[in-house]
């Protein structure tokens, strides 16, 4: 399958998906009273998602690899979070689990691309 848009990325649409759960167990009363934990998880899902997209449509493989890093760095701050999220009882181990999974994934994804691109130069 040849990629023409960044809406065709797997790890993007897989990114997508994250942040629609990031969303949801941001919604539950725990993270509701923290504020700062629930809109930093957040902003950080959204990040891995925009960085790629941006580094995508800036047309250049390196200008593409070096939003990928951003994206790889933000993927990691969700996963920390997670802990911390984890450590304050606001998600279960399952939760953690699934969520913890998905980053990892997301990761490795992150870094087979950049791999890619670094290839193709």
């Amino acid at each position: 399958m040849k990629v023409e848009k960044f809406e065709d990325l797997n790890v993007w649409q897989l990114s997508r998906t994250l942040i629609v759960e990031i969303y949801e167990i941001t919604s539950n009363q725990n993270f509701k009273k923290d504020y700062g934990l629930g809109n930093q998880i957040q902003r950080a899902s959204v990040s891995v998602l925009s960085n790629i997209a941006e580094g995508f449509e800036k047309g250049y493989n390196k200008e593409f690899i070096r939003f990928l890093y951003i994206a790889k760095g933000s993927i990691g701050e969700v996963r920390a979070q997670l802990y911390v999220a984890l450590d304050l009882n606001y998600i279960s181990n399952e939760t953690f689990n699934d969520l913890n999974e998905k980053t990892k994934k997301i990761s490795g994804m992150i870094s087979n691309l950049i791999k890619y691109l670094k290839g193709l130069e």
